[in-house]
């Protein structure tokens, strides 16, 4: 089951919840039990092969074109 991550518009409390493809309404906000939530853009992030996620790692010490 995906988790998804909400904000709500009465209290702006950012939350999530697991839900299920089933379930069709959003939950109600845990703070205000406002049923007035949008659902959010979610970031993740991605790594390689044990990789550091940092944008300046690269294999190679002698590479240039990482390290700026």
């Amino acid at each position: 089951m995906p988790i998804f991550e909400y904000r709500c518009g009465a209290c702006a409390r950012r939350f999530e919840a697991l839900l299920s493809h089933h379930d069709e309404a959003p939950p109600c906000c845990p703070k205000c039990g406002s049923p007035q939530v949008e659902k959010m853009l979610s970031t993740f992030a991605v790594t390689r092969g044990g990789a550091p996620a940092s944008p300046s790692w690269c294999p190679r010490e002698d590479c240039g074109r990482c390290r700026q």
